[in-house]
C-alpha cells in the first residue's frame, strides 16, 4: 500500500466565522494513539497568513489574495505528494482548501471524478452567492463552472461536472440549484441516505464518479452529520446524517482506497470552537481511524 502524507490545512479565511483553522491539528493531535497504519509516513501543517479577515457581507471576493495565496501552497504541496506516489489525506480547514487538494491531484492523475460528502452543495459562483464566503464556491470552481479568480495556480485538467456526486446535501441555496443543474453535478439528498442507506448511495456515487475517469477524489465536510450530534462545525445544517451513517460512509471510502479507486482524500470543517466537549472532533477522529487503519 502507498504511504499516507497527512496535511494540516490550518485556514478558516473561506468563512465569516472563526474557528476551523483549529481544526485540523486537533484531529492529528496524539495521531499514533487512534491510527495505527504503519504507512503514515507524517504530518505536514500549513497555517494561513496572519491577517485580519474581511467580514464585510457586501463583499463578495472576501479574502480572496489570503485565499488564493495559502491554496497555491497547500496546491503545490499536494502536488509534490503525489507525485511521491504516496497518497494525501487533506485535513481542513474551511471547505475551500478542497479548491487546491483536489486541482493538486486531478493535475496528477489527470482524469478524476469528485464524491462530494456535504450538507452544502458548495456550487455558488461570485454572482450566486448572497455572503461573499468563498467556501460556498469551491466544487464549482473543481467542476470549471467557476474557476474565475481561484484557481490561477493550476495548469491541468479540471473534473467534468458530469462526474460531481454531492452525497448528504440538505441545504443547498435556491440561487445555487440551477448552477448544479445546469452543470449536470448529481445530487443525492440526507433523504436519500436515509431512505436507501449509505451503502447503496455510496456505491451509486462511485459509479457515476468513476465511470470513465482514472479514479475518484473524495472530500468529506463533517456537517454532512445532524449538528445535534456533531455541533462543531462553522455552518450547521439541521436534519443531516446519524453517526451510524456518517461511519457507513467512512468505511465504505475505505474499501474504495483500499482498491485504489480513491486517489486523495479531504476531511474538513471541524471548528473546535463551536464543539461541545470536544465531541465532534471525537467522531472526526473516529472518521480519520476508519477510513485509513
Amino acid at each position: 500500500m502507498k504511504k499516507i502524507s497527512l496535511i494540516d490545512a490550518c485556514s478558516d479565511l473561506g468563512v465569516h466565522v472563526d474557528g476551523a483553522k483549529f481544526g485540523p491539528e486537533a484531529i492529528t493531535k496524539n495521531l499514533n494513539t487512534y491510527i495505527s497504519n504503519p504507512n503514515i509516513e507524517g504530518v505536514h501543517v500549513i497555517y494561513s497568513q496572519n491577517v485580519k479577515k474581511e467580514l464585510e457581507k457586501e463583499n463578495k471576493k472576501k479574502n480572496l489574495a489570503p485565499v488564493n495565496e495559502f491554496n497555491t501552497r497547500l496546491y503545490n504541496l499536494v502536488y509534490e505528494i503525489l507525485k511521491n506516489e504516496n497518497f494525501p489525506v487533506t485535513i481542513g480547514g474551511d471547505h475551500v482548501i478542497a479548491i487546491a487538494s483536489a486541482l493538486a491531484s486531478i493535475k496528477k492523475h489527470q482524469n478524476l471524478g469528485i464524491i462530494w460528502v456535504d450538507a452544502h452543495g458548495d456550487f455558488n459562483t461570485f454572482n450566486s452567492t448572497s455572503s461573499g464566503n468563498l467556501h460556498g464556491l469551491p466544487l464549482a470552481v473543481i467542476a470549471n463552472y467557476e474557476k474565475k479568480l481561484l484557481a490561477d495556480f493550476h495548469n491541468g485538467n479540471f473534473y467534468n461536472p458530469k462526474n460531481a456526486v454531492i452525497v448528504g446535501g440538505r441545504d443547498i441555496d435556491p440561487w445555487e440549484m440551477p448552477n448544479i443543474k445546469n452543470a449536470g453535478v448529481t445530487v443525492f439528498s440526507t433523504e436519500d441516505i436515509h431512505k436507501y442507506g449509505a451503502e447503496e448511495i455510496l456505491n451509486k456515487a462511485f459509479e457515476i464518479a468513476s465511470n470513465g475517469t482514472n479514479g475518484v477524489h473524495i472530500s468529506y465536510d463533517l456537517d454532512v452529520i445532524d449538528p445535534k450530534i456533531a455541533p462543531g462545525v462553522s455552518i450547521p445544517a439541521v436534519d443531516g446524517i446519524n453517526l451510524d451513517e456518517a461511519y457507513e460512509i467512512a468505511n465504505i471510502i475505505r474499501t474504495y482506497i483500499k482498491n485504489n479507486f480513491v486517489k486523495s482524500l479531504d476531511l474538513v470543517e471541524l471548528n473546535p470552537l463551536r464543539d461541545v466537549d470536544n465531541v465532534t472532533e471525537k467522531i472526526a477522529k473516529n472518521i480519520l481511524k476508519i477510513i485509513l487503519n
